[in-house]
């Protein structure tokens, strides 16, 4: 059941889409609980459904044969999970698993590709979230081979944040160290020194953000250019 307060606007490609439009969608679009840890899907296997996250957070990540791994982005409310259906893959390397529980939207795989194909707004959307996705990753990449864990941690906070209604994560250090591919001890050590800086309060899975400002000013320039290029696609509508 949806309540007044949950709606498929929640999710930012949705909500710009024209009310007719958004409407036909919507009589398809499947309300859903996303649950910390649920998988929604496997390297190698054909995707079902498309999921646009309303309040929660999917981690997109590839895991080596030795158990190791990193994400490579994250997905909230600015996007889609699933972009393999319309690129025409249908399946992909990484998997996708819920980091941040809450609830979103799916739709049938087969009716993304007809909206897609329709060449209309929707078409424009995807694309654009594709490309501001693809600089999501390579910048990932980037900062993880350059950029200290603390400002690793900063810039995987700060996006953490933009994707939610509050100012508290929760989120253990071993998931953030797995999300960043780094070892917990790395995590602690970060995590400790901004809390000394008031920057952050942390208590065992709370992460609360006191100083946004301060997050901001210590971050590497990685979170902006993702931000950037986010806000760049999306006011061209």
């Amino acid at each position: 059941m949806i309540t007044l307060s949950q709606s498929p606007t929640q999710n930012h490609l949705l909500a710009v889409l024209p009310k007719q439009e958004l409407e036909t969608l919507a009589a398809h679009l499947e309300f859903v609980p996303m649950l910390l840890g649920q998988m929604l899907y496997e390297p190698g296997v054909k995707l079902q459904y498309a999921y646009f996250p309303a309040t929660a957070i999917v981690s997109l990540h590839y895991v080596m044969e030795s158990g190791a791994s990193a994400e490579s982005a994250g997905v909230g409310n600015e996007g889609v999970v699933g972009i393999a259906l319309f690129m025409g893959g249908e399946t992909t390397s990484s998997s996708a698993v819920v980091r941040t529980a809450g609830y979103g939207y799916r739709l049938p795989g087969r009716l993304l590709k007809q909206e897609f194909n329709r060449a209309g707004l929707m078409q424009r959307l995807l694309l654009r979230y594709t490309q501001a996705l693809m600089t999501q990753i390579s910048q990932t990449a980037v900062c993880n081979r350059h950029h200290s864990i603390e400002q690793q941690l900063c810039r995987w906070l700060l996006l953490t944040l933009d994707r939610l209604p509050s100012n508290e994560l929760i989120i253990t250090q071993e998931l953030v160290a797995y999300a960043l591919g780094v070892r917990r001890e790395g995590i602690t050590e970060a995590a400790g020194k901004l809390q000394r800086s008031g920057y952050i309060s942390y208590r065992r899975g709370h992460i609360s953000v006191l100083d946004r400002i301060g997050l901001e000013n210590s971050v590497c320039e990685c979170y902006s250019v993702v931000k950037n290029e986010f806000n760049r696609l999306f006011l061209i509508v």
